[in-house]
């Protein structure tokens, strides 16, 4: 059986951070979103924090994390883009 997820439009982003760690963060649109918003482009630079883009009306976003992070959420957490910290790079003890 096919979920309705698998249907929805989705963006994946990559990032490197300077340390040279690449995150890719999955925006995924839900039943009444379906409109993605991304400022990102090829090589731009983002501040920590900064906000890339949006999903009208929200749905869900996932993020995945190289080996050595330690996640600062969990599940059932309200979080705020570009505000709440959500992982650690524990090797370097830096913000991501």
């Amino acid at each position: 059986m096919k979920r309705a997820t698998d249907e929805n439009e989705r963006l994946s982003t990559l990032f490197e951070t300077q340390d040279g760690d690449k995150i890719v963060v999955v925006q995924i649109t839900g039943f009444l979103a379906r409109r993605i918003v991304s400022y990102a482009g090829v090589d731009m630079e983002f501040k920590k924090g900064e906000r890339y883009g949006m999903i009208k009306f929200g749905s869900r976003v996932d993020v995945y994390l190289p080996e050595g992070y330690e996640i600062a959420v969990q599940v059932g957490d309200r979080i705020t883009g570009g505000d709440t910290v959500i992982a650690m790079n524990g090797e370097h003890a830096q913000r991501t």
